[in-house]
Order: C-alpha cells, then structure tokens, then sequence
C-alpha cells in the first residue's frame, strides 16, 4: 500500500488546516485508517483513527472537539480537519493503515506515507 499526505504549512494559532492522504495499491475500503503526528524530539503517536465504513473514530484526548477524521472511500482519500490550532499541534502529521477494519492501537498500523509538516505560530 501506499500514502501519501499533503496540505501541511505553517498557520497562526487558531487557523484551521485540512490534511489529506491519497491511498493505492489495496482496497482501500477495506482498512481502517489513522492519522499519527511526531512533533520535535517526541515519539509519532496517533491522534484520530476511522473504521473502514467511516462510522466509528477515534481521537487523542489533545485534539477531541478541534480535529476531524474522515474518509471519501470512492475517492480512496482520507482527510483531518484541524481547527483551533495551538503551536503544541506542530509536528510531522503522517497517514497510516493497518491490516484492521478499524483500530485505536498504535501498534496494529504497519504501514505510513511520508509526512506532512504542520507549523503552528502563537
């Protein structure tokens, strides 16, 4: 499989940004998908998650209310809506799949694209 992230750039705080990730080779339909992010000198966590139907998702605690994961399964694309931004959300925001329908554990993705930098300014 293969991903591929983009729409990072650097905003001010409180701007908003939108990621996206195009996915081939598989049948994107059926994994679930998440999004993880690596911010200077940390590890990559995950922060959102979605099941393969795009029903069920999951987000890190830092980031419920402001961020949103969806998925276009015609369009085999997954997006991350990131409103409100604070400069603690900088970091390398990478896409990932795992061999799951849907899963919130960090250990069952296997598979991410290059990331996409996101700067938040205060």
């Amino acid at each position: 499989v293969q991903l591929q992230a983009s729409g990072g750039g650097l905003v001010q705080a409180g701007d908003s940004l939108k990621l996206s990730c195009a996915a081939s080779g598989r049948t994107f339909e059926n994994y679930g998908m998440g999004w993880f992010r690596q911010a200077p000198g940390k590890e990559r966590v995950l922060v959102a998650a979605i099941s393969w139907s795009g029903l069920t998702t999951f987000y890190v605690d830092s980031v419920k209310g402001r961020f949103t994961i969806s998925r276009d399964n015609a369009k085999d694309m997954v997006h991350l809506q990131m409103n409100s931004l604070e400069p603690n959300d900088t970091a390398v925001y990478y896409c990932a799949t795992s061999n799951f329908k849907y899963t919130r554990y960090q250990s069952d993705y296997n598979s991410w694209g290059p990331g996409t930098l996101v700067t938040v300014s205060s």
